[in-house]
């Protein structure tokens, strides 16, 4: 795979769409200027092409292995970590009193999304990490934050995330994983989890795992749950390594793509374990690590996004066959092959652009504390996760599709972005549980945060009708048709009424929202070019689909139901 970063896009978002700069004129972030993030987004892209690109392949063809109770790791994945780990990579957004560099989540978002296209499988390691270590920020007591964070900020020792059981998946509450308390004030962590991405790991020295655990007085449901640190070797006082602790990985997955990230079953029997947080609060501390994992998820669908439709682009660049339009010629003269790939570049670009918006909300809300910021953040997240996500498989399918016969054969390596990218629906949180979250909690406020966006949507159609009437027009249709729903869904006090139609509501809010971002860049443009006719193709071609989104969300769930179990027989 031949891999250019994307880094050209980034800028371009920060500074003409969403408007990172903002962040320097609050206190937390007052030092940052452009050049800091240009030489970030340089030098992080250079790493994906040169380093981490080459092992992609790695991954896949020789997986990660379990031999004699360790992991043993894909080639070039240990040489490749130590580079993202001396780089400071793991530790961008940390809080550099501990090592890390202090930088805002959005920037972060952009450097995780070049490394998870060109190897989403080792990505995965880091990317836990990052979770693992805001946690700890958050929730960990002082003695925790200042013998672990300078160990995870540095690479040298990696973190993880312990919450399903074989029979506790997204119904998190029914884990039956124990904790008891010692006399020493540690607890005594006893249960198997499944799942567990990076459960071990042969290039760093300690894996240190986050575990959700209930105490023998916790309270049935996640109101009972506790966290708990567990790491695999002990360390001691000064945070030299000391003895093993009591667990180990049981077996790994075998699964579907991402080959090289072993999926762990973990076994505690009587691990020594530190509390984070407070007793019966593990849930509120483990979304800490969630909420951001979350959104990092949907940028992962993105930057594979973006390696398929490369890696699509230079086969159809090169691929002859058949005579085009304009000639003899490489197939990207036919029409359904332009078709294809314009549907890959337009729908990466609007679900890169929600994304950082969604990360730039959060940094707001950090550095201002101000609630709009926060509801914005919260509001944007399920829908970049699951828009993101879906864009990553929809847009590595199509690539096998521009690839005709050759990519469905593996030596094309065109099949692994789709195999790889399917899980990311999934994992934290599937894509359903996504939608559900935002036309239930999300509009909990009365669709304020919504409405907020719909509005801003609408406002800047408003203005564009100056420059490029006709696409602003279909985008302000569109969002009076999106506010509708959103009015239907707000009214609806049996939430089942909501849930039925909560995936198409997503997808027709993400529709109208990459909508809202192409004819941003339009405008950006005194004369028409290559931004303008992109978004005249996303939204001519792609942004009519909203229609049968938000008439599906809104059908109520009667249909559904009045379908019985006898129905759905074969």
């Amino acid at each position: 795979m031949t891999y250019r970063a994307p880094t050209g896009e980034y800028q371009f978002i920060f500074d003409k769409l969403i408007n990172l700069m903002q962040l320097s004129k609050t206190e937390k972030y007052a030092d940052l200027d452009q050049d800091t993030i240009g030489a970030i987004l340089s030098e992080a892209g250079r790493l994906s092409e040169d380093v981490l690109a080459p092992t992609r392949r790695n991954g896949d063809l020789t997986p990660a292995v379990l031999e004699n109770g360790r992991v043993r790791s894909s080639p070039g994945f240990a040489e490749a970590f130590q580079a993202l780990a001396e780089g400071g990579w793991i530790s961008t957004s940390a809080d550099p009193e501990f090592g890390g560099m202090g930088l805002p989540f959005t920037v972060t978002m952009a450097v995780n999304e070049m490394t998870a296209a060109t190897n989403l499988a080792l990505q995965l390691n880091p990317l836990l990490t990052q979770g693992h270590i805001e946690a700890l920020e958050v929730h960990g007591t002082e003695q925790i934050k200042e013998l672990y964070l300078p160990k995870l900020n540095s690479g040298a020792w990696n973190g993880t995330m312990n919450l399903t059981e074989p029979q506790a998946g997204s119904d998190v509450g029914a884990l039956s994983t124990r904790a008891t308390r010692n006399e020493d004030g540690t607890y005594a962590i006893t249960g198997q989890k499944i799942f567990i991405t990076w459960g071990d790991c042969d290039f760093t020295e300690n894996t240190v795992h986050l575990v959700l655990a209930r105490l023998p007085d916790g309270g049935k449901g996640t109101k009972g749950i506790s966290l708990f640190l567990v790491p695999r070797i002990l360390p001691d006082e000064n945070g030299e390594l000391g003895v093993a602790n009591n667990l180990k990985v049981v077996s790994l997955e075998h699964k579907m793509g991402i080959h090289g990230s072993p999926t762990a079953v973990m076994q505690y029997d009587g691990a020594t374990g530190w509390l984070v947080g407070q007793e019966h609060d593990g849930m509120k501390c483990m979304f800490t690590m969630m909420n951001n994992a979350r959104l990092c998820v949907g940028g992962q669908g993105v930057g594979i996004a973006e390696g398929a439709y490369q890696h699509a682009l230079a086969y159809a660049t090169e691929r002859k066959q058949g005579r085009t339009p304009v000639g003899e010629g490489p197939i990207i003269g036919h029409a359904d092959v332009r078709r294809m790939l314009a549907t890959m570049k337009a729908e990466t670009f609007a679900a890169r652009a929600i994304a950082l918006e969604s990360a730039l909300a959060i940094d707001m809300g950090h550095a201002t504390g101000q609630d709009d910021w926060k509801a914005r953040a919260a509001f944007l997240t399920p829908i970049a996760k699951a828009f993101g996500t879906d864009t990553g498989i929809k847009v590595a399918d199509l690539g096998i599709q521009v690839h005709g016969g050759m990519g469905f054969i593996e030596e094309t390596g065109a099949a692994q972005f789709a195999r790889d990218v399917r899980i990311t629906s999934i994992y934290e949180g599937t894509n359903g549980i996504q939608s559900m979250d935002l036309v239930a909690r999300k509009l909990m406020d009365g669709g304020d945060a919504a409405y907020a966006l719909i509005d801003e949507i609408e406002s800047f159609a408003e203005t564009a009708r100056g420059t490029r009437p006709n696409m602003a027009e279909q985008v302000w249709q569109a969002t009076e048709s999106l506010r509708e729903a959103t009015e239907w869904m707000v009214t609806q006090s049996e939430l089942n009424e909501r849930f039925a139609g909560a995936v198409p509501y997503l997808a027709g809010f993400a529709r109208v929202l990459g909508a809202h971002y192409h004819l941003k860049a339009a405008c950006s443009e005194a004369e028409e070019g290559p931004r303008t006719r992109l978004a005249r193709f996303y939204i001519k071609r792609l942004l009519p689909e909203h229609t049968g989104h938000l008439a599906h969300a809104t059908q109520g769930a009667k249909d559904l139901y009045a379908l019985s179990d006898d129905d759905f027989a074969a």
